[in-house]
């Protein structure tokens, strides 16, 4: 398969990576054109070390960080309802705080960082995160950008960052660990 059927077949998860950071369908076309721009360009510098996604979404991630320096601090984000959200999230725990069915200890992390198949997985249970609670743990984690940052670019407080992305910590943990490290044992 050619580079470019490969890169056409990643266009939807890319989209959907760069809309969720951006709220902006134009802009996140814009980037993903750009992320396919720079490595057809350049296209031995994909080594095969990771899969096409993994090496794609990296550049992209720094596509995406470049436009948000240049938009500043004008991301808006809707009101938030997330109570389905938490009585999905309560009902992993007893009434004492404790949980339901304690989860299981990951077999071999190292092993699975390893995998490339493993960050596949890993995108698909950040796909099924809540739009919101997906973008400020990805503004986190993925980004980098600091919690003040975060804040400021979402008009939220840090304690309403905090929780959303413990929330997003534990439905990552209990998706992985239903798709991905339950095969591990």
């Amino acid at each position: 398969m050619t580079l470019e059927l490969e890169l056409a077949n990643l266009h939807e998860p890319l989209l959907r990576f760069a809309q969720m950071q951006l709220r902006n369908d134009a802009m996140a076309e814009d980037v993903v054109s750009d992320t396919y721009l720079a490595i057809l360009e350049k296209p031995d510098n994909f080594e095969g070390r990771s899969s096409l996604r993994t090496y794609a979404t990296g550049i992209l991630k720094f596509k995406i960080i470049d436009v948000m320096r240049k938009r500043g601090r004008e991301v808006q984000l809707e009101p938030l309802d997330e109570q389905g959200m938490d009585d999905t999230l309560d009902a992993l725990f007893q009434a004492d705080g404790h949980w339901q069915v304690a989860p299981q200890a990951w077999q071999q992390p190292e092993k699975a960082l390893e995998q490339s198949q493993f960050f596949d997985q890993l995108q698909i249970c950040i796909d099924r995160l809540p739009p919101k609670v997906g973008r400020v743990f990805m503004m986190r984690e993925w980004l980098e950008r600091d919690t003040d940052d975060i804040c400021d670019a979402l008009g939220i407080t840090a304690n309403h960052c905090g929780v959303m992305l413990y929330r997003a910590r534990m439905q990552l943990r209990e998706c992985l660990d239903l798709t991905w490290f339950q095969g591990q044992r």
